[in-house]
């Protein structure tokens, strides 16, 4: 029984000054390869369910009860997190669940309706014991905090965590999501502002880690620098998601008679497992090669 909450994960990494992985649940073999993967780095991982994935299910609770399932039976630290809720009432099915974590994004509103409703799944979050991640890109940044060009600013930062409570930070400096090129550029120095302006910005003092969403399009480099400039929580899934297609795609068409489903998920799940394990070291500051 290893399941743990991302609070335990991620507080260590940022005490250690490295990173630590959150990688998105797409399906069960998903789940399955990125517990694998923990096992291979003998590093903790963060399991991540999307908004969008749990709309792909038709609900939360078919892939949360089986990437819990899965978690549980893992040899090494795992966290399940629910990842991009834009709904309270999904934050509050994620509690009843027993996730440890839940982040809601109020990324897409202007900031005082974002606190407003962040503040509010903190409250409920809090009393149920769970983590909260919550999003802030620019002031009335409609496009969310994602959206090529947008930048958080610090001391906006520090009082979005002041006014709403807020375990962790996702925060814009330079990254955007779905790219399938590793060519974004981030804003150390911005990095390294923010960890310093949320430096004892939670409760009771402790600092407030920050989270990159949208790691699939930075190049390895870019990654160790952003870690080292205070990076802690990194959200990688459609780089992932490019190793599983390409591995069924290269299944199918090397046997295209090939029905059973399990002999090209197979190796589509270990394609996975070896890139997720690669990328954890990579987060650990550990020889990713």
């Amino acid at each position: 029984m290893t399941l743990v909450s991302a609070r335990d994960l991620v507080h260590d990494a940022a005490r250690r000054g490295t990173g630590v992985g959150a990688f998105n649940v797409i399906h069960l073999e998903t789940a399955e390869a990125l517990v694998a993967a923990s096992a291979q780095a003998e590093l903790p991982v963060i399991l991540q369910i999307s908004q969008n994935c749990a709309d792909y299910h038709g609900g939360l609770e078919p892939i949360a009860l089986a990437t819990l399932a899965v978690a549980r039976r893992a040899a090494t630290p795992v966290a399940v997190h629910l990842d991009h809720a834009e709904r309270p009432e999904l934050v509050d099915e994620a509690l009843a669940l027993g996730f440890g974590s839940v982040m809601f994004d109020g990324g897409k509103l202007d900031y005082a309706e974002n606190v407003a409703l962040t503040a509010q799944v903190v409250e409920r979050a809090h009393a149920a014991e769970v983590y909260v991640e919550g999003e802030l890109g620019e002031v009335g940044g409609k496009d969310g905090a994602h959206a090529p060009g947008v930048r958080t600013d610090p001391q906006e930062a520090r009082a979005f965590v002041a006014e709403t409570g807020v375990d962790a930070l996702a925060v814009a400096v330079g990254s955007s999501h779905a790219m399938t090129d590793r060519t974004a550029a981030l804003d150390l120095d911005l990095i390294a502002r923010l960890r310093e302006a949320l430096r004892g910005a939670g409760e009771d003092g402790v600092d407030v880690p920050l989270v990159l969403h949208g790691s699939s399009g930075v190049p390895d480099d870019a990654i160790s620098a952003a870690v080292r400039a205070g990076m802690t929580k990194i959200n990688v899934s459609t780089h992932l998601n490019g190793f599983f297609t390409r591995a069924i795609r290269e299944r199918l068409e090397a046997d295209p008679r090939l029905v059973d489903s399990r002999k090209y998920l197979a190796p589509a799940r270990d394609a996975v497992a070896g890139e997720a394990a690669r990328l954890l070291r990579l987060f650990a500051l550990q020889d990713a090669s």
